[in-house]
């Protein structure tokens, strides 16, 4: 099952299997539209590629940035950028 890292709880995984522009309401809709080249080299450049293995540590309330684990590092991701991940999930 495909979802945004924005919809995982804390201590889920997931393999990072796209980035996009997610359009839809439900947890998994989405549809992908074209990004700017900034935002997928920030995501290179943090280690958050296609086919990597991401831990949510923490889910900061009211909309707040979330704690990822990440090739053995923990980042802090804003909430904007989480929801334009795509990770494959196993429930």
């Amino acid at each position: 099952m495909e979802l945004r890292l924005s919809y995982l709880r804390n201590g889920e995984s997931g393999i990072i299997s796209s980035v996009g522009v997610g359009l839809g309401r439900g947890r998994g809709e989405y549809r992908r539209a074209r990004r700017g080249w900034g935002f997928e080299k920030r995501l290179e450049d943090m280690g958050l590629t296609p086919g990597t293995k991401v831990t949510v540590v923490k889910s900061a309330p009211f909309h707040g940035p979330l704690e990822v684990i990440v090739r053995g590092s923990r980042l802090a991701i804003g909430r904007g950028m989480a929801e334009r991940i795509f990770v494959e999930i196993n429930r």
